[in-house]
Order: C-alpha cells, then structure tokens, then sequence
C-alpha cells in the first residue's frame, strides 16, 4: 500500500453538518483518515447546522453514525475518544446574515490553517453560503470549497451557481466533487491505459466494438423520493458519474497527470459528444421507472407507491446509445444505463473487443467469443480480462473463455479506503486532479439538457418495470435492434 502522508494542519466546515451525507459518509471518511494518521492532532472538524445541539448531544449522534455506518469492527472506542477531540459543533443558518458570528467565531485566531467548507446542503444554497464566507471576511488564500453534485439541474442553474461561488472563490479553490473519481479502480482506469503499452494501441476503432458503462442499484430511492422526483436518474447519475466514467474511458493521453493536462482531454470527449436530440432521442433513449417486485427474495413496494403519486413521469431507470465524434472512436457506440431497485448492485465498464477476422476454429465445433475486458468500480474492485483458452488434457482440442481476474482487495491485501476518504483528503493537499472544473459541469449539462428537451418535445413515456429485473425490455431492444446484448450481470 501507498505510504500515508499526514495533511497540513486544517479546518474543516461541514454546512449540513447534521445531514444524512456528513453523518453517512463524511465523518466514517475523517475517521478512517485519522485512525490511520493522516490527521494532525491539532486539525479540527466543525460541523454546522440549524440544530439546535450542543457539543455533547452532537458527539452523540456522530458515534451513533460511526457504529451504525463502519464495517463491523472497525470502530474502534478507544480511537473514538481521541477523534471526538477534533470535533465541534455551531449552530448556524447560513441564510441569516446575523448568525455568520457562530461559524467566525469557531475559525477565528487560525488563519494560518487550511481551510476547508465542505457544502453538504441544497445546491440552492451553494451561492448564498460562498458570499457569507466572503462577506463576513472568512477566504483566505488557503480557504477551499466543496461543491456536492448535483451542481444544479440544468444549464442555467449550473451555470448560475458557478458563477455565483466564481465571484467569492477563484477556480482553483473549488472543488467539484465526483464520488466516482475517487475510487480505486477508475484511478487505475488511468494506470491501465496509459502505464501499459499491451492496451492503448487497441483502445479505439477497428479493435473496439463498443463499450458498456453500467451503474446498478438494487436500493430504491428511499428518503430522497421528494428530492429525488424533481431530478430523476439522468440528471442524479448520468450527467455526472457516468459522463465521467465515459470521459476517462475514451479521453486521449494527457501530456501528464497535472490537473488541468487531465481534465483538458475530458472536456474534449464532452465536447465532442453527439447530442441526442430529435428523432435520435426515440431511437437512442430509454426512460423506466420501478413498479413493486422483489429483490433478493423480499417484496419491494414501486415507486409510484412510495411517493403516493401515481402521476410522476421521473425516471428511475435510463439507457442511451452514445457515439463520440472523433476519429479514435468513430462508429464505436458507447451504451449507458444506469437504474434503482435493479436485480443488484454493480458498477462496471466493459470494452467488448471485435471478432477475430478470420477464426480457424470450425464454428459449429468452437464458440469462439470476442475478448471482454472488465472494469469493476463496485462491489469488489478489479479488473477481468476474457480470454479463449484450450481446455487442458491430452483427449481432443476444445476451447472455452476463461479470465484472467485482478481483485484489488485480494492482490494488496488491504481494506480499499472509501472514495470520498481519498477525495478529502486530495480537498486537503490542494490537489484538484480529481474534482471537475467549471467547464466540465457546464458541457456535460449543454447534452444533458437536450436529451431532457427531447423527452419534452416528444412525451416519450416511461416504461414500468419490475424491480428486481434489468430494467425495461426497450433496454434490451437498444442493443439488440445493433445486434448486440448487455453482456451477462452477476
């Protein structure tokens, strides 16, 4: 494993302090991190909210988090009394300007730390939380700000919020977050591609058929059903995670792994997007929302029955054919699909390779199929490549694909820190390699908001289907009208 560099002493403020996220994934993160010593004694946690808590009843609730959201054995009770020590807590509307003197108070006198807001609210608040840190005099040149995603729902909301946050924080203190970015296997989606010669020279047409981009969750949509209705699955997954996950798949080789040298060829795959938009929205599209089903054998309501609405058009499922327009992957179709209360959980991106172009295998006898390279993001991290292989023993020749499977877990023989405990900790070094800039949100939105101006000018409806399954039939029949299939889920 990587050696652990501590990070330079800091402050970090959690606006929604008392939120799910914080609570869920945040604090669990700050734990590990300083449980493994990447955390100086004298760095602190300030969490603000509405609440009106004190300090004790707060330490309450986050060691309740802790042991409800860490794996089993991983709190640790004696760890815990030296963690509490760097956690405070201030009571805080972020829209009334008379209470900044709670947040001011807390950062007073430490200046010389790095300084960190972490925006775990509405996106409706990014703006007017930037301009009180600004105005009540709290952005210092080592001051940096977390966006959460969504940043916005459109372009026009996206494009206000970066604007907003721009007239406070220059752009290289902003920083927004992509949990994908932050997980080991799409770190060595990098590693993988351009640290070996064996791959790069077929990542393009005439050796790639198409590519596949999966986002798989068995859950359905919970406590952010109100939330979640005014957004939809295009919008929640698609126009961050999977835009991403398809950006780092067919971006061309930076010049380095300089920040901005990287993000520089995502914003060219953005750009270089087909939009889908007219007849191509019909063709290219599809739109489902989860009825009752069950999954992993128990009963699952739909999700017109959790929101108590049998009106709602928002999708909970979505599959699009994309195509890039550059020569590297001309004609190569990129397939995208992602949904809630799916048979289970899985995050992958498959390269199908081409055909041979002449097999010597007779074809009633072999089944010979095409190499398959894997990437699995979730559950467990690696990577399979698909191979034909001879059967081993000395009666006959037959063939049959075998893999060649990397778990990272098992190669390192580690616990695989959590995405966003490397995202913080990248917050906190100043690195920004990992985060998307302004033009990448804004780009990414430009397409998104096409394909939702289709859907409009279209009515095209939502399919119904039944959790627990792979999502509606016209999924399938995306692919099978190119004579292709989603490959086999497990």
């Amino acid at each position: 494993m990587a050696k652990l560099l501590p990070v330079d002493t800091f402050d970090l403020t959690i606006f929604g302090g008392t939120g799910d996220l914080a609570m869920r994934k945040l604090l669990p993160a700050l734990y590990h991190r300083d449980r493994d010593g990447q955390i100086t004694a004298d760095s602190r946690i300030i969490a603000a909210g509405r609440s009106e808590l004190g300090r004790k009843d707060y330490l309450g609730l986050v060691e309740q988090a802790l042991r409800s959201n860490l794996a089993n054995g991983e709190f640790d009770a004696a760890h815990w009394q030296i963690f509490r020590n760097r956690i405070e807590y201030v009571q805080s509307d972020a829209l009334a300007h008379d209470e900044w003197h709670a947040v001011a108070g807390a950062l007073s006198g430490r200046e010389h730390c790095v300084r960190v807001f972490y925006l775990a609210t509405a996106p409706s608040l990014f703006g007017p939380i930037a301009q009180g840190l600004r105005n009540n005099g709290l952005v210092t040149e080592t001051s940096r700000i977390v966006l959460e995603k969504p940043l916005g729902r459109d372009f026009e909301t996206a494009f206000q919020i970066n604007t907003d946050v721009g007239e406070c924080f220059t752009e290289n203190q902003i920083y927004r977050i992509d949990h994908y970015l932050g997980k080991e296997t799409v770190q060595n989606l990098l590693a993988l591609r351009f640290g070996n010669s064996l791959f790069e020279p077929l990542w393009r047409r005439g050796a790639i058929d198409h590519v596949q981009i999966t986002v798989a969750e068995d859950l359905g949509v919970g406590n952010r059903i109100e939330f979640y209705d005014r957004i939809g699955a295009l919008r929640d997954m698609v126009q961050n995670h999977m835009l991403q996950l398809l950006c780092l798949t067919a971006m061309e080789a930076p010049s380095s792994l300089h920040h901005d040298a990287v993000r520089d060829e995502k914003i060219k795959v953005l750009r270089a997007l087909r939009p889908i938009d007219g007849e191509l929205v019909r063709s290219n599209t599809v739109r489902g929302q989860y009825a009752a089903g069950a999954i992993q054998d128990k009963t699952v309501a739909g999700y017109s029955e959790e929101l108590e609405s049998s009106a709602s058009a928002t999708e909970t499922f979505v599959a699009l054919k994309v195509e890039i327009d550059n020569w590297r992957w001309s004609n190569v179709p990129f397939y995208l699909r992602t949904g809630k209360r799916l048979k289970n959980k899985h995050s992958e991106i498959v390269i199908q390779f081409q055909d041979v172009p002449h097999s010597i295998f007779p074809e009633q006898k072999y089944n010979v199929v095409p190499n398959r390279l894997t990437i699995r993001l979730q559950p467990d991290e690696g990577v399979k490549l698909l191979v034909m292989a001879k059967e081993p023993g000395p009666g006959g020749f037959d063939l049959r694909p075998v893999s060649l499977d990397l778990s990272f877990e098992e190669t390192f023989g580690i616990r695989y820190p959590d995405a966003y405990e490397r995202l913080l900790m990248e917050v906190l070094r100043g690195n920004p390699a990992l985060f998307m800039r302004r033009d990448e949100v804004e780009s990414a939105w430009r397409w998104i908001d096409s394909i939702i101006d289709g859907w409009d000018e279209s009515r095209q409806k939502v399919e119904s289907y039944v959790s627990g399954s792979w999502g509606p039939t016209a999924a399938s029949v995306l692919l099978d009208r190119d004579g292709r299939a989603w490959h086999p889920e497990s």
